[in-house]
């Protein structure tokens, strides 16, 4: 079950990630330029944790997809990017394939 809590934690720390390369401003602000570069590297190390238990093709399913939703709502709420309705869809649709994943397919290594 860590592979998940490892999971939880790469989508995390690459959402922060990301967030911070946003407000580095093309790395020419330091601080937000150094927690990007730490978060991706910490993101990257706990993923490779959770490739030793769950197949490639999920782990980045499920690391994509939910990345793109919360990165998307971080973009909404700290920096006003609307969203409209077919990329609403678009990411609803990523979700639930992910759920498809988890609750019907073998593959994803429960």
């Amino acid at each position: 079950m860590m592979h998940w809590f490892y999971l939880v934690l790469a989508i995390a720390f690459e959402t922060i990630g990301t967030t911070a390369l946003k407000t580095s401003e093309g790395f020419t602000k330091l601080w937000p330029s150094v927690i990007t570069l730490g978060c991706f590297f910490t993101a990257l190390f706990l993923l490779s944790l959770v490739l030793k238990t769950v197949p490639v093709g999920v782990t980045y399913a499920i690391w994509s997809g939910l990345g793109i939703v919360l990165i998307s709502a971080i973009g909404w709420v700290a920096f006003g990017q609307k969203l409209d309705l077919p990329a609403i869809l678009g990411m609803a649709l990523i979700v639930a394939g992910i759920v498809v994943m988890q609750v019907f397919s073998n593959t994803a290594g429960h």
